[in-house]
């Protein structure tokens, strides 16, 4: 059951102003708290949801909406639909959030973003690369600290380097790009990483061939 605060029943949540065409999300489960945050395609601007959440996991109350920032490149694109802030990263420790701005062709960073109650104007610039990137999509933090973001292929293509996944370091130096999938162009998206040590897995979505390949990763 999810409720808000009035104690209204929540099936759908919906507002026009700060959820506005949710693109991708990062969620943080604190226990008896959960923090979402959504960034909006439509509108160029990223949204934290705060709920409480009971201790049984049985009732969920939407305790508030923060837009916690904006301004990021949004249109409407022959080659993707549209185009706009995309891929979320969190680095709970650092309070960090990381934004995959595809319009913008460009990573940035958002201080204080589980307390803070005003936008960033975009955050802090973290990586602008046009010889690499192309339109980041997905976006996840690497074991390293790195970050690992998709290329949809939308902004800056180059068919020479199709459906790449592009590495970094935070203070923006590229480290290294792999081809999803050498036949086309799109193919890269969604991303994902999992366990530890020895038994990490990693996950790329590739839209060509409409598949998910996964690797496993050791030291």
């Amino acid at each position: 059951l999810a409720i808000d605060r009035f104690g209204r029943k929540i099936d759908d949540f919906s507002d026009s102003q700060l959820l506005d065409g949710p693109w991708d999300l990062a969620l943080i489960d604190h226990g008896g708290e959960a923090v979402v945050f959504i960034s909006n395609v439509l509108n160029g601007m990223v949204s934290r949801l705060n709920f409480d959440v009971s201790r049984e996991g049985e009732r969920i109350t939407l305790e508030s909406i923060t837009q916690v920032a904006n301004g990021y490149l949004h249109r409407f694109d022959p080659n993707a639909l549209v185009v706009g802030p995309t891929g979320l990263a969190l680095d709970l420790a650092k309070d960090l959030l990381f934004v995959a701005s595809t319009g913008d062709n460009a990573i940035y960073s958002i201080g204080h973003a589980l307390i803070r109650w005003e936008p960033a104007d975009k955050g802090d610039l973290v990586y602008q690369d046009n010889a690499h990137l192309r339109g980041p999509l997905g976006l996840i933090i690497a074991t390293n600290d790195d970050l690992i973001t998709a290329n949809g292929d939308a902004v800056n293509g180059d068919p020479n380097q199709p459906s790449e996944l592009v590495e970094f370091t935070r203070s923006g130096h590229f480290v290294a790009q792999f081809s999803v999938d050498l036949g086309g162009q799109g193919g890269a998206f969604g991303l994902a990483l999992h366990g530890r040590d020895d038994n990490r897995r990693f996950a790329a979505v590739d839209d060509v061939v409409n598949t998910l390949k996964i690797w496993t990763l050791s030291n």
